[in-house]
């Protein structure tokens, strides 16, 4: 799954969307259309700078609002434009969506600490991780075939797609998606390629350390 690798030295930045109200409540998204507050605006716009230092040649993000406008911020400052995918949208994750962590503990106790275990779950009957990485690595990986030698692209996406996307790119079983911690909002992963697929460069960098705040925490 980590498709052919030439030695072209081509990156891929995986970056998280800005705060929205609902991180800040610790309730579950999942693929509902929640959007940023002013606080999230404004992390997108600081870090959107940061990342134009990469010199980015591309730019794929989900078509969800809260990605939308963080992935908008980045476009202002580079000229690129975005090409947005539902494939790079958040986990569909059910009854758990709307809920707060306290409310999926108390309701779907057993589901939650199988999830933590590392075992394949359907969270509030939804998908399971390898199932949104079927459908988020190979968007990711289509875009990154079009990129020059040495390019770079930028992803923006939700925590839990950025996380099992990584997994998946990096050859590694999903019960050990886990062991990749959350993203801070609008931090991000950079992984490059090497002799022998994509390697994990970078993982949640892009500030000070932040409390990571959202579904996949």
């Amino acid at each position: 799954m980590n498709g052919t690798m030439s030695g072209r030295g081509r990156r891929i930045v995986l970056w998280r969307h800005g705060q929205t109200a609902w991180n800040i409540e610790r309730r579950f998204q999942g693929s509902l259309d929640v959007e940023l507050t002013d606080t999230g605006v404004a992390q997108a716009h600081r870090a959107a700078r940061l990342l134009a230092g990469l010199r980015p040649d591309a730019i794929i993000a989900s078509d969800l609002k809260r990605v939308m406008a963080t992935a908008a911020e980045l476009s202002a400052v580079t000229g690129l434009t975005v090409d947005h995918h539902a494939g790079l949208r958040e986990t569909y994750a059910g009854e758990w969506q709307g809920l707060t962590h306290e409310e999926i503990i108390e309701r779907f106790g057993e589901q939650y600490a199988a999830w933590k275990r590392g075992e394949p779950v359907r969270r509030g009957g939804g998908e399971l991780e390898s199932e949104v990485a079927d459908r988020a690595a190979p968007v990711v990986l289509e875009a990154a075939e079009k990129l020059p030698d040495g390019g770079t692209l930028v992803v923006v996406s939700h925590g839990g797609t950025i996380r099992t996307t990584i997994g998946r790119l990096l050859g590694l079983e999903p019960h050990t998606w886990e062991a990749l911690g959350g993203l801070s909002n609008c931090c991000w992963s950079v992984l490059g390629e090497g002799a022998r697929g994509w390697r994990l460069l970078e993982h949640n960098a892009g500030s000070l350390p932040e409390p990571v705040l959202g579904d996949d925490d």
